[in-house]
């Protein structure tokens, strides 16, 4: 059951000289929610996770985690407010181990690092990342491999768990499917419906409508940077969801959490 708001989108605008790729768009996310953000190429879903995360400063409208607003945020400092993000180029670094990658820009060490300078604590993070695999039920042999060296499905699932390991709040999943076979799908998706029982929040950017509906609770619908709807991810809902998401009429409702 989902909880208290996590994030708050009201009325985020976002322009790129004459193109405007967010036209006031406004939901919300709640704790133990995940949100399907669906639309087709073009509608904004990729600019709307990239102001979430820190990466584009949104030229109008807000942001709130936990009740905090900001309108300009870095992407270290929303990672600090508990968000991971797993981008759908996955991020990793081929040449570093797993518990590298799991780590990297988090890196523990001793003493603290002082202007970048600290000694990594090799042992302790392979033990970390071994703790944190086994969590999320992640079977990777040997974790001092190369990530270069992995299938495409345990890559994608280092790449979700290096998103979620350390994410309180909310996690924020693009494509996170993307390419894999039937048996990889299924492993990635069952990394998602596990956090909700954490009480974490998650949005969703999917073009499989069958995987949202099959683990979302709700799914807002973007169409060339404006918001058209917001409905519940169900089957009974599959038509209406297709109708918006190509153009058709607009569902009652804006995707706000009731």
């Amino acid at each position: 059951m989902a909880g208290d708001v996590v994030l708050e989108i009201d009325r985020l605008t976002k322009s790129f000289g004459n193109h405007t790729a967010l036209d006031a768009v406004s939901f919300t996310v709640s704790a133990g929610e995940i949100v399907a953000l669906l639309g087709d190429n073009g509608a904004g879903k990729s600019t709307l996770i990239k102001c979430v995360s820190g990466v584009y400063r949104p030229d109008q409208g807000e942001i709130a985690l936990n009740g905090q607003r900001f309108h300009s945020e870095s992407v270290a400092g929303v990672r600090a407010r508990g968000v991971g993000v797993v981008y759908q180029d996955l991020a990793l670094f081929d040449n570093m181990s797993v518990a590298e990658n799991l780590f990297a820009g988090s890196e523990p060490c001793w003493p603290r690092p002082l202007r970048g300078w600290g000694l990594v604590k090799r042992r302790a993070m392979l033990d970390e990342a071994r703790r944190t695999l086994e969590r999320l039920e992640v079977r990777i042999p040997n974790l001092k491999t190369p990530v270069g060296l992995l299938s495409g499905g345990q890559r994608q699932a280092i790449a979700v768990c290096k998103g979620i390991a350390f994410a309180e709040k909310l996690v924020i999943l693009d494509e996170p499917t993307a390419a894999l076979g039937l048996r990889e799908r299924g492993n990635v998706l069952r990394l998602v419906r596990q956090l909700p029982a954490a009480g974490v929040a998650v949005i969703l950017v999917s073009h499989n409508l069958e995987e949202v509906i099959s683990v979302a609770d709700r799914a807002v619908i973007l169409r060339q940077g404006k918001q058209v709807g917001g409905v519940e991810a169900t089957e009974a809902q599959h038509e209406t969801i297709v109708s918006m998401i190509v153009g058709g009429r607009p569902a009652s409702g804006n995707g706000q959490q009731h």
